[in-house]
């Protein structure tokens, strides 16, 4: 049986437009905007979020390691809970809906709830979790993990560009990162994890639908690669005595390439760096990122061996010495078939054509997925644009995604 109470999609849409314009790279929409983790524009956007949530009418706390719930009381104290929510961190010059949907999605939902005077027996929490995009440090789904229980005590030595160690940045938020591991809950304290997100593809553009029902979700390894050769000079240093560590890159990123292409995964080099940096100095170091994925862990470890094939092949090769490390490591997930049938139910009940997909993005459902039943519901992206200023989703998409959320956060919690 299907509720009947409309979302209010102009009140959803005013909160992703203010949130939008915390963090902008400058007064030109164009650039986009930049939250990194635990920034003074990621603050400021959490101050705001607190503050919606409790003009909302939802209990608000925020745990150690940083994320924030608001919390809407169902009549059995004693019953696990529901949680709804995504992150509100970005990439530098990213979109306003990577994750904003997810969260401001849920606080409608959640608010509609409450408007509409809906017995809930299942407590309903609004999450927004800490550092899901690891743009900042270099790993990321932080407050997930620290929820499920498998955040290590490490990360917080990790520094960002400006060598503003994790603990730090915590510290400086207001928070204590001593007490991370109380941020950890039980698994029985929770009943569903239901994440909204912006598709970040084109599937659902090409197939003219809304929305879409997630099954699986690419794991992604993030290596960070060292090459160190000579820094010689270009004009006195023949070809054939070069040690040339930004063409031993070259080398191994088109391999990536090949690799990715072979094994129908995924394979991306966004950083690079190259010292000295002289136009007449042969580079000696190089230091670069490495983003493998796949749906399947066995193939993506094939892909990772292959990785590392090719780097101590080119190495030796061209006498380079390679180094590697590990930044991430989240096996790939696959959604909870109860909930997928359940999204596939309120979506046929609403009248609302829908498919199943694939999602080649990472979220923080993939670490839920192995602490309680998890399911996602993927909204349409103009043009499949995301991580980018031109990140797109209609007024009316998001209201149809939150309407579908509403509708399963309610079945969920009666």
């Amino acid at each position: 049986m299907i509720i009947t109470c409309p979302i209010n999609k102009q009140r959803l849409w005013n909160t992703l437009m203010e949130l939008g314009n915390i963090g902008l790279t400058s007064s030109n929409k164009a650039e986009g905007l930049t939250r990194l983790s635990l920034s003074k524009e990621d603050l400021a956007a959490r101050s705001y979020l607190i503050k919606l949530m409790e003009e909302a009418g939802l209990e608000v706390r925020v745990d150690p390691i940083g994320n924030i719930f608001g919390k809407l009381n169902g009549s059995k104290k004693t019953a696990p809970v529901v949680l709804s929510g995504s992150h509100i961190d970005t990439v530098h010059q990213g979109g306003m809906f990577d994750g904003a949907l997810g969260v401001l999605g849920a606080i409608e939902a959640v608010r509609t709830i409450k408007e509409a005077g809906i017995n809930l027996t299942h407590t309903i929490e609004v999450v927004s979790f800490t550092d899901e995009e690891g743009t900042r440090f270099g790993t990321g789904y932080i407050g997930s993990k620290a929820m499920a229980g498998v955040l290590e005590e490490k990360i917080f030595t990790l520094e960002d560009d400006d060598g503003i160690t994790y603990r730090e940045a915590i510290l400086n938020a207001g928070l204590d990162p001593l007490s991370y591991k109380e941020a950890t809950r039980k698994k029985e304290e929770v009943k569903a994890y239901i994440e909204m997100h912006i598709e970040q593809g084109k599937v659902l553009e090409e197939h003219n639908m809304s929305v879409g029902i997630v099954t699986d979700i690419q794991g992604p390894i993030w290596l960070e690669v060292t090459l160190i050769g000579n820094p010689d000079h270009a004009g006195a240093t023949p070809m054939h005595m070069r040690k040339d560590a930004a063409l031993a890159m070259a080398e191994v990123l088109l391999e990536i390439e090949t690799i990715a292409t072979t094994y129908k995964g995924v394979g991306t080099v966004g950083k690079i760096k190259v010292e000295p940096g002289g136009v007449n100095i042969i580079p000696g170091k190089v230091s670069f990122s490495v983003d493998l994925r796949h749906v399947n862990k066995e193939l993506r470890t094939e892909m990772v061996n292959k990785v590392f094939e090719s780097l101590d092949r080119v190495s030796n090769r061209r006498r380079i010495h390679a180094h590697i490390d590990v930044k991430k490591d989240v096996d790939p997930a696959s959604c909870s078939k109860e909930i997928v049938q359940l999204l596939e139910e309120v979506c046929s009940e609403l009248s609302i054509p829908t498919k199943k997909i694939q999602c080649g993005a990472g979220h923080d459902s993939l670490i839920m997925a192995n602490y309680t039943k998890m399911g996602m519901i993927f909204v349409r992206s103009k043009d499949g644009i995301s991580h980018n200023p031109k990140e797109w989703t209609d007024l009316e998409d998001c209201a149809v995604g939150t309407q579908v959320l509403f509708e399963t956060l309610v079945k969920l919690a009666k």
